[in-house]
């Protein structure tokens, strides 16, 4: 826990001296940037409640319920239990849940997909991989449990296997998209753009699944691949990804005949506010807005409203 956070620290002075020039950075400078537009689609951001429970120490990864109204999931980084924690829009703590036949050791983002026969399912990626010693990674899918169900244990998760078909990688950002069920991942790096990966819904449950690259992405920040979280939005034509500063959005063309022309799209960034450690992201389930947290106790619950 004290590497990391370590380690963690060091990022974000990187981040920020790279960002500005080696001068004090303050919260308006934070939000700028350098070669990227401001999304017009979006009011500013607004804390509207805080994280309450007291174990929740690094949220890292944010996701909105399509089953349930006004639920939020959530979970902690890496040396925490193999839990869920359910959340209400405020912040408010709603419940907390281990997942049955999952393993925690670098949980980084939760995302949700509601299937064709109306049950949801959270998606929880063990993606981490600061060191790089990993090759074989996993994705748990388990059914999303339902509040004050009297229950302190979900059924048990499925583990989806995974594994890049070049080098290893370190990544934060875990998304499902809303229609196909192709997950998608996006790597976290340093120096240089991320990776877009995508597994196929189809994919094989009984072996260890190669993801395939889609392409290169970066974002209007420095880093330009430095990426902790994001979302497809419900009606599968919007992506928001973050990373320590501010969100991202990338809008699909009207006329595009492939989800994946998303990624030639230029992003646009949506203010999130003050975050000292913003690894967390996801919109509404009505697409009407986007919620974030941060790490650290009693985080803020931030939501930035469409306009």
């Amino acid at each position: 826990m004290l590497l990391k956070t370590i380690a963690k620290f060091c990022a974000i002075v990187i981040s920020l001296s790279l960002f500005s020039g080696c001068h004090p950075v303050s919260s308006s400078d934070k939000q700028k940037n350098l070669n990227g537009e401001s999304s017009a689609d979006y009011e500013k951001p607004v804390v509207v409640g805080k994280i309450e429970s007291k174990e929740i120490s690094e949220s890292s990864g944010l996701a909105a319920s399509r089953c349930q109204a006004n639920v939020f999931w959530t979970h902690n980084d890496s040396g925490h239990k193999n839990e869920i924690f359910a959340l209400d829009e405020k912040g408010k703590s709603l419940g907390k849940w281990t997942v049955s036949g999952a393993e925690s050791k670098d949980w980084e983002d939760i995302s949700l997909f509601k299937d064709k026969n109306g049950e949801c399912f959270l998606y929880v990626g063990d993606i981490g991989n600061n060191t790089r010693t990993r090759g074989e990674l996993t994705i748990y899918r388990v059914k999303e449990p339902k509040i004050n169900g009297g229950s302190s244990a979900t059924e048990t998760a499925q583990s989806i296997k995974i594994t890049y078909p070049e080098m290893r990688h370190d990544a934060e950002t875990l998304m499902i998209h809303p229609v196909s069920g192709d997950i998608y991942i996006l790597t976290k790096r340093m120096s240089g753009a991320s990776a877009v990966y995508k597994l196929k819904s189809d994919f094989d449950p009984d072996k260890t699944n190669t993801l395939e690259k889609i392409t290169d992405f970066t974002v209007p920040a420095i880093p330009n691949g430095f990426l902790t979280g994001g979302d497809i939005s419900p009606d599968g034509r919007r992506v928001i990804i973050c990373d320590y500063f501010n969100a991202y959005e990338l809008v699909l063309p009207e006329k595009a005949k492939s989800f994946d022309e998303i990624w030639t799209q230029k992003p646009q960034i949506v203010e999130l506010g003050e975050r000292e450690i913003g690894e967390a992201v996801t919109y509404a389930a009505d697409g009407k807005s986007i919620f974030a947290t941060s790490e650290n106790r009693n985080a803020p619950f931030i939501q930035v409203k469409k306009k």
